[in-house]
């Protein structure tokens, strides 16, 4: 199929379909308007004109290449953000286990020292009871 530019950045006449280009004789045959015209000499563009295409598809592949990096760079965003979310749940999880130790390390710090008190308490009976005892 030949392209439906000429080579000159304008827009060829030719119809894309029926369009034929032979590079051999650098001439180009076409069904334009449905009959058969005379054959016409193919002149290429100058390299002048070819260098604003050149750099027109250069800029279209950049253009492809930074849209793929975009799509790798929201894919890796949104994998670090799901990362990011699951450490924030067990960091959570982290703080509540930490305050259920906390508080429970509390309790028992109490209950040790009750039991500390009734075991001194108990002591002091026990001397009071054995002096009264060797007093006797």
């Amino acid at each position: 199929m030949v392209s439906p530019y000429n080579g000159t950045g304008h827009q060829s006449y030719l119809n894309p379909k029926t369009a034929t280009t032979d590079f051999r004789s650098q001439t180009v045959h076409s069904n334009f308007y449905g009959s058969d015209m005379a054959p016409s000499i193919y002149v290429p563009a100058p390299a002048t004109f070819r260098k604003p295409i050149a750099e027109a598809e250069m800029l279209l592949r950049r253009n492809e290449e930074l849209e793929r990096e975009l799509r790798e760079s929201k894919r890796r965003e949104e994998k670090a953000a799901e990362e990011l979310r699951r450490m924030r749940e067990r960091l959570r999880a982290a703080e509540e286990a930490e305050e259920r130790l906390c508080f429970e390390l509390g309790e028992l710090e109490a209950e040790s020292l009750c039991q500390a008190r009734d075991y001194r308490r108990r002591i002091t009976d026990l001397a009071e009871q054995l002096a009264r005892v060797q007093v006797r």
